[in-house]
């Protein structure tokens, strides 16, 4: 971990990264890819010491309230947010300054910022984004080991559920050969239902691999899985789209379930509603 000086914070979409970098240990990460431009190691995270006082000023003179979003690159309740406590610094700012917020998460740690959100949800919006990948708990451990499981994650869903914060799941990704089976297609999609999700984030059966990252998964399929890297490259070669062959079957069957139980499944109305604050939010603004 290093820190430093950023000179910016928010994007124009309303995103920030509070963390560059990841030690949730994830072997399927995208954040990885060369791509990015990381120009220190990936568990190196490097941490924006300034970022609530860029928030501040940001949100100090920003005419328009919008929902402020974090976590799309790096999670923002890894390990180091436990004594750093930056992302709760931020949702602070939010709520004092009555905007909306939503975050991208795996971990639990979350949990201990759920009054903010509430907070936060009570004069406007939040959204909890919960990633869930794997149904079996030692399967994701190998997989994403430094993090919680995704039945703890339910369990958080369920949490948020009680305190009517609306949450939105990413079920992504699914590694051919591993987790694209319709057993763990079925189980996460009884999470998803039992936590009464708002809407559901879903690319397809599959995954995808760039530079870096692609190099990196193969490692951790030669450690804890052997052979199997040699089957992705006979199949897919260096493509980046990796696509299941049970893809269609299970896309079929998410899309008929989310329809039959209201949750939103396309992938643009699920950004759009968590972007969007309520009109009497937006009527407040005016003033």
């Amino acid at each position: 971990m290093h820190n430093v000086k950023a000179k910016s914070l928010l994007t124009r979409w309303g995103g920030m990264n509070i963390y560059r970098g990841c030690t949730h240990g994830c072997i399927y990460c995208d954040s990885r890819s060369k791509c990015y431009h990381f120009e220190h190691q990936f568990e190196d995270v490097e941490v924006k010491t300034n970022a609530p006082e860029l928030l501040e000023d940001i949100l100090r003179r920003k005419r328009r309230r919008i929902v402020i979003g974090t976590g799309s690159m790096s999670d923002p309740y890894q390990p180091c947010e436990e004594k750093l406590l930056l992302t709760k610094t931020c949702l602070e700012l939010i709520d004092r300054y009555e905007f909306g917020a939503t975050v991208i998460t795996k971990s639990d740690r979350v949990l201990r910022d759920i009054d903010l959100f509430d907070s936060i949800n009570q004069k406007g919006k939040s959204v909890l984004q919960m990633t869930l990948t794997i149904a079996d708990d030692k399967l994701s451990r190998i997989i994403e080991p430094n993090v919680c499981p995704s039945s703890r994650r339910y369990q958080v869903l369920k949490e948020f559920q009680k305190r009517g914060i609306p949450t939105v799941v990413w079920l992504t990704p699914f590694l051919p050969f591993l987790t694209d089976t319709e057993e763990n297609f079925n189980a996460l999609m009884q999470y998803c239902l039992d936590a009464g999700v708002k809407g559901i984030v879903c690319f397809g059966i599959g995954m995808t691999l760039r530079e870096g990252n692609r190099e990196y998964y193969y490692a951790a399929l030669d450690k804890h899985f052997p052979g199997l890297s040699a089957k992705y490259t006979a199949k897919y070669g260096n493509a980046y789209d990796l696509q299941s062959d049970t893809g269609a079957r299970l896309m079929r069957t998410f899309h008929d379930t989310c329809e039959k139980y209201g949750i939103i499944h396309d992938p643009d109305e699920c950004f759009a509603y968590m972007s969007q604050l309520p009109e009497k939010y937006e009527q407040l603004s005016l003033f």
